[in-house]
């Protein structure tokens, strides 16, 4: 036996997913990727599901990513003692 498995097994936790929870999975992914939810037809592949949601995440990491820029220089420009340097800095925590 595998230590992986031997491990899954000691700990009581089953890791095997069923095709139906995995169709669940994928049809609650579809439902919110913006990408796959605006799109008129209802057959997409599991695959393209996965492959829209990475592609989506990335996308939110760089608006995250731009959104903390655009605070760091707001706050560059802002009097470090005033109330909106207080919101900027708590935003960027």
């Amino acid at each position: 036996m595998s230590s992986r498995r031997s491990r899954s097994t000691q700990s009581g936790v089953s890791r095997n997913i069923t095709d139906d929870q995995i169709t669940d999975l994928v049809s609650k992914l579809q439902q919110l990727i913006p990408e796959i939810r605006n799109r008129r037809s209802d057959k997409v592949s599991a695959s393209k599901v996965l492959q829209e949601t990475c592609n989506y995440i990335r996308s939110l990491h760089r608006e995250v990513d731009d959104l903390s820029d655009r605070l760091s220089n707001l706050l560059a420009t802002t009097d470090s003692d005033s109330a909106q340097a207080a919101i900027i800095r708590s935003l960027l925590m």
